[in-house]
């Protein structure tokens, strides 16, 4: 078939390369987000996906819009037959769905419709979700509830961040999503309607959701500052100023510490929670660089009786 790939972040390149390695498909061009300022000079850089269709020598179409009608009229000129997609970011208007003759296919990072929404990873990880997995569904009008073409499970390991799991899925994804093209191709697949019941919603994660709030129980810390890693990144406040959580521990469970007390000895850091205490690994001061959190400790000579939050 001959495509149009849609999609911007680094997660998505594994898809657009298993479909240019694919000889049964033809990538003609992707669709990405337009070039964003980044790194402190703000200088303009291309989208992940823009550089890899770059290297591969595929038209790149960056519309401020999917609306935008000189976008779509080159669409239309292009002639795709599907249009395969892997968090492009933008609403997809219905005479932008109407173009390619399968319509567009998304690769979503949940078992729907379980974590419809922009931000399924992290919340399965924030849940406690101990198996997740990745859909390829019909787009439609409607937020990520159009019918499924196929799935894939992934299990959610203790220790998994958001950034460690979505790696996986990007690239067992990719092989889903390449799957998925071929039964389009040979009509052996066909998409079936999402059940009604286990719908869940996971919007894009605010900085107001990623602050710990030490009242919750020592699991719902830990599972927090994994789902927020590597962004928003959870944090707390210590001395009135920001300070970003990168990673925790369970401690045992016999520790007792008031929520948001710290206790430090030589070589760790624990700070209490509205269960047991967590062990601190990993902390990053305002305006500074990631540091092991006993370092901080000593840096900062934390006082008895103290508290984060």
């Amino acid at each position: 078939m001959r495509l149009v790939f849609a999609g911007t972040p680094e997660v998505a390149v594994p898809a657009l390369d298993a479909l240019l390695a694919s000889d049964r498909h033809e990538v003609a061009a992707v669709v990405t987000r337009p070039d964003a300022p980044a790194g402190r000079g703000r200088r303009l850089v291309a989208s992940p996906v823009a550089q890899r269709a770059e290297e591969a020598g595929i038209e790149i179409l960056r519309p401020e819009r999917p609306r935008d009608p000189a976008f779509q009229e080159r669409l239309r000129a292009i002639a795709p037959d599907c249009a395969p997609v892997v968090a492009y970011g933008a609403l997809l208007p219905e005479s932008v769905l109407d173009i390619p003759r399968h319509g567009w296919v998304n690769l979503h990072f949940s078992l729907l419709p379980a974590w419809r929404g922009a931000a399924p990873v992290q919340h399965a990880v924030i849940a406690g979700d101990e198996v997740t997995g990745a859909s390829t569904f019909q787009i439609e009008k409607g937020l990520d509830s159009g019918p499924v073409y196929g799935v894939l499970t992934e299990e959610v390991r203790p220790e998994d961040t958001s950034g460690d799991l979505l790696t996986r899925l990007a690239f067992a994804g990719a092989g889903l999503l390449a799957a998925t093209m071929d039964g389009i191709e040979d009509g052996s697949l066909r998409a079936v309607p999402q059940p009604a019941e286990g719908v869940t919603l996971a919007p894009k994660l605010s900085v107001n959701d990623a602050r710990i709030d030490w009242d919750h129980p020592a699991l719902g810390v830990h599972r927090l500052v994994r789902g927020c890693t590597p962004a928003p990144g959870a944090w707390t406040v210590f001395r009135g100023e920001r300070l970003k959580v990168r990673q925790v521990a369970l401690a045992p469970e016999q520790s007792a510490l008031a929520p948001g007390e710290l206790a430090t000895g030589k070589h760790s850091v624990h700070a209490g929670t509205g269960s047991h205490a967590v062990e601190l690994i990993w902390v990053q001061p305002q305006g500074k660089k990631p540091m092991a959190a006993a370092d901080w400790a000593r840096g900062v000579r934390v006082r008895p009786g103290e508290r984060l939050g």
